[in-house]
């Protein structure tokens, strides 16, 4: 048994030179150095030897043994840092291209709106969404039996001691009238609830931008000439645009004003109602029982104020046809904008 040693050494020693990889150095300790490998069998065998040998041969297996063991730890640690080192990720592949984000388009169109505005002079106000009855309705003069104090238009808080959600950005023009004396020009964007069927041209939540100004001998020619300016910025020196006589609670006179179906080009379409024109603003010289319940004296001071629905701005700007796809959250349709 004591020449079989030299033979397995030479056998090991040879393997272990064409061991490239962990697979391989498993392989190499599966058949060398476990209980049934090729090194215990020998240990196993000595009780063959003549038992003179048998000093001699232990000592030679265990160096044997010796010489296996550290060889494979050196290639386990050899292939164990060899892959530590290596990339966690293929830098052959394609990178991944970053997507870049934008504002909704409701925010672009409002951005640009309140742009318009501030150009022009007026500031920025806001009030909160909650709103009282006595701010959405009764400083704005509508009547106690007024339809939009109506269940079916008006989203109330239940056990709120008469709270609603704000029907329009109205409320906040009475704000800012009890809180500042005149001359007022301020423009209030926000959002605004209503219990409203929802088709291609209307939301039950949705934006607006009102606007305010209040001073001495304040006249519809202005209010006019205000809204005709903005109509050009916004959509154009070309823009067709029109004035007709309407009626608001908290305005006197009260008109509005229509811009040419963007989709249609005023022939008439489902968006239109076949009428040709799109309403984009209402407004109106401010009602004088408003500017006493903002506590301003009708005497000495008039005024303008005027609303935009900021979905329906959007709709002309984009060439949208339905105000539902603003909201549907399909990037598809987002990343146009």
């Amino acid at each position: 048994m004591l020449e079989e040693v030299p033979i397995l050494k030479k056998e090991i020693e040879e393997k272990l030179s064409l061991i490239t990889d962990s697979k391989g150095l498993e392989a190499f300790r599966l058949e060398y150095l476990v209980k049934k490998g090729k090194v215990q069998v020998l240990f196993d065998r000595m009780k063959e030897a003549p038992k003179d040998q048998k000093p001699i041969l232990g000592k030679e297996l265990n160096i044997l043994r010796k010489f296996v063991e550290n060889a494979f730890a050196e290639l386990k640690e050899k292939f164990e840092s060899a892959e530590a080192v290596q990339p966690t990720i293929d830098l052959t592949l394609p990178g991944r291209t970053s997507s870049i984000g934008s504002a909704h388009p409701v925010y672009q169109t409002m951005d640009q709106m309140i742009n318009i505005f501030t150009e022009m002079g007026f500031s920025i106000a806001e009030g909160p969404d909650v709103e009282d009855d006595a701010h959405n309705f009764d400083a704005l003069n509508f009547p106690p039996d007024h339809p939009a104090r109506d269940m079916q238009d008006t989203f109330f808080i239940k056990n709120g001691e008469n709270l609603l959600l704000r029907t329009h950005t109205s409320p906040v023009q009475i704000r800012v009238m009890q809180g500042m004396k005149p001359p007022i020009r301020s423009i209030m964007p926000g959002r605004v609830y209503r219990n409203e069927s929802i088709n291609a041209r209307s939301l039950a939540e949705f934006h607006q931008i009102e606007g305010l100004y209040i001073d001495k001998n304040v006249s519809f020619a202005e209010l006019k000439a205000t809204m005709m300016v903005f109509a050009k910025k916004m959509y154009g020196e070309n823009s067709k645009f029109r004035f007709r006589p309407s009626f608001f609670p908290f305005t006197e006179p009260s008109a509005e004003m229509d811009i040419t179906c963007f989709l249609c080009g005023g022939k008439g379409c489902r968006v239109c109602k076949q009428s040709g024109w799109l309403e984009i603003v209402g407004c109106g010289m401010v009602h004088p029982n408003v500017l006493r319940n903002g506590g301003i004296d009708p005497s000495v001071y008039s005024g303008y104020a005027f609303g935009f629905g900021i979905e329906r701005v959007s709709l002309l700007k984009t060439g949208v046809d339905d105000i539902r796809l603003l909201y549907e959250n399909d990037t598809r349709f987002l990343n146009q904008f």
